[in-house]
């Protein structure tokens, strides 16, 4: 992951991709950058998350740097977003601090493809969105003082809500030209 540096001594959490058979024994693939890792850690630090009461639907991640995580809950009365935060954070801080503090959204998946988009697209808000059901494209309008927030820095935001509902997304202030995310 970016921004990492590794110490002897460390204790540092991997995902197990792959294990291989080669010529010279069993090769063993980790990684730090993969989605499943956030999952794993929700799954080890998130007792609802552990019995199923709060399901990880989607991830989109960009490693080191931020997530977005859309969670369900499969239980009447139980909050997935509050039981994933955690009382005064407590629980999604110890998934921050495993991934060397890299930001995390965590948003409530909704089956209204449009809700979960404005979801996605948080902490901009106001947002107009129509939708091409055939093609997956959404265009979004937003008002000009939300636009840096709804596109990101570099784009990150729009991007990560991309990969995090599956649509392409066209996002334009209401008084300027749009810009894609794939």
């Amino acid at each position: 992951m970016r921004g990492e540096f590794y110490r002897i001594n460390t204790r540092l959490t991997f995902y197990i991709k792959d294990i291989r058979d080669t010529m010279r024994g069993k090769t063993i693939i980790v990684s730090r950058a993969d989605k499943n890792l956030v999952s794993k850690l929700f799954e080890r630090e998130v007792p609802e998350v552990a019995s199923g009461a709060v399901t990880v639907v989607a991830i989109a991640r960009e490693g080191g740097v931020r997530t977005k995580i859309a969670v369900t809950s499969t239980q009447d009365g139980v909050d997935p977003v509050g039981s994933c935060v955690g009382q005064k954070g407590v629980r999604v801080q110890e998934v921050i601090k495993e991934l060397n503090n890299e930001k995390i959204d965590i948003i409530q998946y909704a089956e209204d493809q449009r809700t979960f988009l404005q979801a996605a697209l948080a902490p901009a808000e106001h947002l107009k969105i129509t939708l091409d059901e055939k093609n997956k494209v959404a265009k979004v309008v937003c008002p000009d003082d939300q636009l840096s927030l709804a596109i990101g820095r570099g784009g990150q935001n729009a991007r990560l809500a991309a990969k995090l509902t599956g649509w392409k997304i066209t996002i334009a202030g209401e008084t300027t030209q749009p810009e894609t995310a794939d």
